[in-house]
């Protein structure tokens, strides 16, 4: 399996497409598939699947091992969590803390 530093450019690149959003639920439900199951779930030709597959990877966010002539695409969930992290978690801590302490003052009345 192959391994770099994420790039949020790329990494929100590769997100924006519905495509590759499929693909990424697609190995979540099931990791370690080949180009060619991957394919029978996506109404596009081989080569395009490709493509999203190499702007996936290029954004870290699958990843890949050769076994035999067969290669194996898995996902690489960190990306997302450093996403979460980063963007997503500072704004989630001060509503939630919010709701708890609505909750303490409902509760005392």
């Amino acid at each position: 399996m192959t391994k770099q530093p994420a790039d949020p450019d790329l990494l929100f690149k590769a997100l924006a497409d519905p495509n590759r959003r499929k693909l990424l639920d697609l190995l979540h439900a099931h990791d370690g598939r080949t180009l060619g199951e991957l394919c029978e779930h996506l109404d596009m030709s081989r080569q395009g699947v490709t493509q999203h597959l190499g702007v996936l990877e290029a954004a870290n966010l699958v990843a890949t091992l050769r076994r035999g002539r067969e290669k194996l695409h898995f996902l690489n969930p960190v990306p997302l969590q450093e996403i979460y992290e980063r963007w997503i978690a500072k704004f989630e801590k001060p509503r939630l803390k919010a709701l708890a302490d609505l909750k303490q003052q409902l509760e005392k009345t």
